[in-house]
C-alpha cells in the first residue's frame, strides 16, 4: 500500500499511529499514554536521550496526525526535511500499523493545533527536538478510548486498511 492510497482511507482526520503491541496495550489501559510502559529504543528518536526527544514528548503529549488540508506533493515540497513518509503507511522496519482516528472535538480541551505547535516549537527554540512541521499536533496528556472514532491495521503484505474493533479490554 502507498502512502497516497492509505492518505485516501485517512482523509482529513486526527490520527495517531501505534505499533500492534502498542495498540493492544492501548486497549488494555483504556487510553493512549503519554509515557507507555515500552522501551525507549522502541519509540521514534529517543537513541540520543531526553535532551532530543520529540518535541510533543518534551511537553508530555501524545504526537498526531493532522491530515486536514493535507497536499502531500506540496507539503513535501516545503518540508523537505520532514519524515513522514516514515509513518504513512508505516514503519517499514515495523511492516505493520494501527492507525486510530481521534474525535477532534472530544479533544480539543487539551489539542495544540499544528500551527499553533509549530509555532510554539519556534518561539522556544526548540529545534534539538524534532516535529514535522504543519501537519503535527500534541496532545497534552493522556488519550482516553471514549475519544476513539475508529480504527485501521495496515500490513505491508496487504493492498489496504483493515478495521480494527476498539474494545477496552
Amino acid at each position: 500500500m502507498s502512502a497516497e492510497q492509505a492518505l485516501e482511507v485517512l482523509g482529513e482526520g486526527l490520527w495517531h499511529t501505534t505499533s500492534e503491541p502498542g495498540f493492544t496495550g492501548i486497549l488494555s489501559v483504556g487510553s493512549i499514554l503519554v509515557e507507555p510502559n515500552i522501551p525507549d529504543e522502541e519509540r521514534w528518536h529517543t537513541l540520543r536521550g531526553p535532551d532530543y526527544y520529540p518535541y510533543v514528548r518534551k511537553l508530555g503529549g501524545v504526537s498526531l496526525f493532522d491530515f486536514e488540508g493535507f497536499e502531500p506533493a506540496s507539503y513535501s515540497e516545503q518540508y523537505r526535511l520532514s519524515s513522514w513518509r516514515t509513518f504513512i503507511p508505516m514503519r517499514r522496519e515495523r511492516r505493520v500499523a494501527v492507525w486510530i482516528e481521534i474525535d477532534r472535538g472530544m479533544v480539543s480541551g487539551n489539542l495544540i493545533g499544528r500551527n499553533a505547535l509549530l509555532e510554539r516549537w519556534k518561539t522556544e527554540a526548540a529545534q534539538r527536538h524534532n516535529i514535522m512541521p504543519n501537519l503535527e499536533a500534541a496532545h497534552l496528556g493522556d488519550i482516553p478510548i471514549d475519544a476513539f472514532v475508529r480504527a485501521f491495521v495496515v500490513r505491508q503484505e496487504s493492498p489496504k486498511l483493515e478495521a480494527v474493533a476498539i474494545i477496552q479490554k
